[in-house]
This record gives C-alpha cells, sequence and structure tokens, in this order.
C-alpha cells in the first residue's frame, strides 16, 4: 500500500504525512518544489502540481491510494476533478477527500459549491472513497493574535447560532484511519461520508468569553458586520477570496453549522479518544503567543 497526499504542506496535509509515517505507512507527498519540502527521511517527496497532467499521471502511477485535498483557489473544482480523473485512469480504488460540511446546502458560497460538485462526481462515478466533510477550523483563529491581545475583540462575525468548529488535529488523524482503513481493504470499501466536528456549540459571545478566561483580559466579540469583515480581508487575500469567505459567515449567521446529535459520538468511536475541544486550542494557541 502506498499513499499519495496530495496538500502535503499545509496544516492538515503536514499531520497527515506524520500520521501515516508513524503508523508505518509508504508515503509519497505531493509538492511543487521540492526543495522548500520539510518531511521525514521516510517520505518520498514527489514534484507535481494539479494542473500539470503529465506530473500527475506519474505521480498517481506509483500509488494505490490517493489522499486529496485541494486548496481553496478560483480553479479548485477544474483541480479536483482533474486529480480525480486520473486517479481512475490510474486504477486507484481508494480515496479520501476533503471537502466541507454542508456543502450541500451553502450553494451560495463558492468554495462549499465547489467541493460539492467534486463530490457529486465521486458519486456519479461511484469512486471508492471516503468523503470528509469537516466544520469551521478552529486553527484559523491563530492567526487572530493581534485583536485578541491588542484590542481585546474577538473578530470572527460567526453569529449567534452556533458552530460545531474542529480542531485539525481531529480531521488529520481521522484521514489517517480512513486512508489506512480503504488502503488495507482486501477489496475497495464503499463510499462513505464523514461530518467531521467539534464537541462544542460555538457563538461569538461564547468564543469571546472562552479567550477572556484563556488570557486573563477582557475579549469582546466584535459583533456581526459582513461588510467590514471583508473589507479587513481583502488587505491580506484577494478580492474574490474575501467575497467568498464573507458569504460563508454570512450563512454561519442565518443558518448556523452545527453538528448532528450523533456526529460527535461517531467520531469519538472512531478515533478511540474525545475530540479537542475549543478551550483546549485556545489554552494551547495562548501558550505559543506567549512563548513567541
Amino acid at each position: 500500500m502506498t499513499i499519495l497526499v496530495v496538500g502535503s504542506t499545509g496544516t492538515i496535509g503536514k499531520q497527515v504525512v506524520a500520521g501515516l509515517v508513524q503508523q508505518g505507512a509508504d508515503v509519497h507527498a505531493l509538492v511543487r518544489d521540492p526543495s522548500k519540502a520539510k518531511f521525514s527521511e521516510k517520505v518520498a517527496v514527489v514534484r507535481g502540481d494539479l494542473m500539470d497532467i503529465e506530473a500527475m499521471r506519474a505521480a498517481l502511477s506509483e500509488v494505490s491510494t490517493l489522499f486529496l485535498l485541494n486548496a481553496v483557489t478560483p480553479d479548485e473544482v477544474t483541480q479536483a476533478l482533474i486529480a480525480l480523473n486520473l486517479a481512475r485512469e490510474a486504477g486507484i480504488e481508494r480515496v479520501v477527500y476533503l471537502s466541507v460540511i454542508h456543502s450541500d446546502r451553502y450553494t451560495n458560497v463558492p468554495h462549499f459549491a465547489g467541493k460539492h460538485t467534486v463530490e457529486r462526481m465521486i458519486e456519479q462515478f461511484d469512486i471508492p472513497a471516503t468523503i470528509l466533510r469537516p466544520a469551521y477550523f478552529m486553527d484559523n483563529d491563530a492567526s487572530l493574535k493581534m485583536p485578541l491581545l491588542e484590542y481585546g475583540v474577538y473578530p470572527m462575525p460567526v453569529g449567534s447560532l452556533g458552530l460545531s468548529m474542529v480542531d485539525s488535529r481531529d480531521i488529520a488523524d481521522l484521514a489517517v484511519a480512513e486512508l489506512l482503513r480503504r488502503g488495507h481493504g482486501a477489496a475497495p470499501l464503499p463510499r462513505e461520508i464523514i461530518p467531521v466536528v467539534g464537541p462544542d456549540r460555538l457563538t461569538g459571545k461564547a468564543i469571546a468569553s472562552i479567550w477572556s478566561e484563556v488570557l486573563g483580559q477582557p475579549v469582546s466579540n466584535g459583533g456581526d458586520d459582513v461588510r467590514t469583515f471583508e473589507e479587513t480581508l481583502k488587505a491580506f487575500t484577494p478580492g474574490w477570496m474575501a467575497y467568498d469567505m464573507r458569504l460563508m459567515v454570512e450563512r454561519f449567521q442565518t443558518d448556523g453549522m452545527l453538528a448532528d446529535s450523533e456526529d460527535v459520538s461517531r467520531l469519538v468511536q472512531r478515533l478511540g479518544r474525545p475530540l479537542h475541544s475549543y478551550r483546549e486550542f485556545a489554552t494551547r494557541t495562548a501558550a505559543i503567543w506567549r512563548q513567541a
């Protein structure tokens, strides 16, 4: 069993590679620039890009299992569909695809709708795959050091309905478990969709309260002004991405992003341990900030 990890240098991908190595798997990591790859010597680094057809053909010809994580980009759907088509061409029948929770509901949010399109291909061609649908990443909030520490504000306009935010460690551990389960199967396993969520119902006010306690200083909820949120993001990201994120948080406010009642217990059973909480994430993140 040899596993190709696409998206190997990102937050999730790096953890998936490390987890697979720890389990003794034969891992190939797809990267654009091998000179910048920092993996264990046990990892085979493969040069490639999802839009480079011949490079992808070569990379996929050497593996039996595929982990597909492609970033939010204007051509995200094209990248994913090319990868899956080439995987079918190579005879790969063991796939784990990282989608997003409510991809079938948030139909006006570009990157949600794009991932649902990819899911539709997996379904239509009956690709033996696990589709992981994670909720909003807790880890995204690690970028909020300045507003939290200097201004005492939690600025994400996540609303009052609640999000089941998830720790990247839980996503990566589940991905590793699914890759190994599929990889070790004597025959391709049936397609499965798994919501990947956290254990808490988190609102803007609840998150601000957690940060107040963890940091030992008052932190207020910044409110739900999506226009200001979009304008702030445009200073750091392209305009199309800032608008995409605005549409996402608007749906947080109107629909929420909550787990079904059985989702958490199923994940605990699969992982064999409790899920990481937001308070644990915030405590760990604050400690890193203090050390820095």
